[in-house]
């Protein structure tokens, strides 16, 4: 009894060493860093990695999970925002962070293809966003004629400024606040 607990024990550790191993490397490297690096870095073999993920995608599946729920939480909290107009600003403001933060999330992010959970998170997330987005116009704080589907412009705008100039923090708030100038409603 006591090998089989010590052997579940391991077997977790190991798992959490590869996850932690992976989401460092994918932070610092983006997600095509080879699964060789990452089990050098968590410092276990192959073998250890493939008794756990049988895939790539699985190991980017678990990374994720993490920063995926943080997405939600984002929207979550942006949704119930008295102001709606602030929830929306620190919705993408707080995304925008994560992806300059994280190379990987950036490149998730951007191609929208990779990872099971990246087509859940975004069915999740989409009415939360929708009821932000309608409750910013009733407030009238949102421009009318923005829609759900120009989101993805914005994270796409702001997300090539990222890109472009990613060792500066300012560059891409300063273009982020641009765009929030230009949705919001006047009085």
């Amino acid at each position: 009894m006591t090998t089989g607990t010590a052997t579940r024990s391991d077997a977790v550790r190991n798992r959490a060493k590869l996850v932690a191993a992976a989401r460092d490397l994918f932070a610092r490297r983006g997600v095509d860093v080879p699964v060789e690096e990452i089990t050098h870095h968590a410092g276990v073999g192959m073998g250890t990695l493939y008794r756990h993920f049988s895939t790539k995608e699985e190991l980017i599946d678990a990374v994720l999970e993490d920063a995926f729920a943080e997405i939600l939480a984002l929207a979550e909290q942006a949704a119930v925002a008295e102001d709606a107009w602030d929830g929306l600003t620190r919705f993408f403001d707080g995304v925008l962070e994560l992806r300059f933060q994280n190379r990987g999330i950036r490149e998730l992010i951007a191609s929208g293809d990779r990872g099971a959970h990246h087509a859940e998170m975004r069915r999740r997330i989409r009415p939360l966003i929708r009821r932000l987005v309608e409750r910013a116009q009733d407030q009238g704080t949102l421009r009318p004629d923005f829609t759900l589907d120009d989101i993805s412009f914005v994270f796409q705008a702001v997300g090539r400024a990222i890109e472009s100039d990613a060792a500066s923090r300012n560059a891409w708030r300063r273009h982020l606040s641009f765009l929030f100038e230009g949705l919001r409603t006047r009085a």
